[in-house]
């Protein structure tokens, strides 16, 4: 699952959001989201499909399944 962290930053950076911006948009807090990235925490399943709604992406994509 470390490609969800690696994912994770790429997408936010690319959309020029902070963790902060970012945590406020999913209802998670900053840290949280900094966990995620560096991967000593991982997203439940609602969370995940969150993070996939909102940047458009597939759980697969996410978790490194597909390009």
């Amino acid at each position: 699952m470390i490609k969800f962290g690696e994912r994770l930053r790429e997408l936010r950076i690319e959309k020029g959001l902070s963790a902060i911006k970012l945590g406020k948009a999913l209802g998670v807090g900053d840290t949280t989201i900094l966990r995620w990235e560096s991967s000593r925490m991982l997203p439940t399943i609602d969370r995940l499909y969150d993070v996939c709604k909102f940047f458009g992406v597939t759980a697969d994509y996410m978790i490194g399944l597909e390009d």
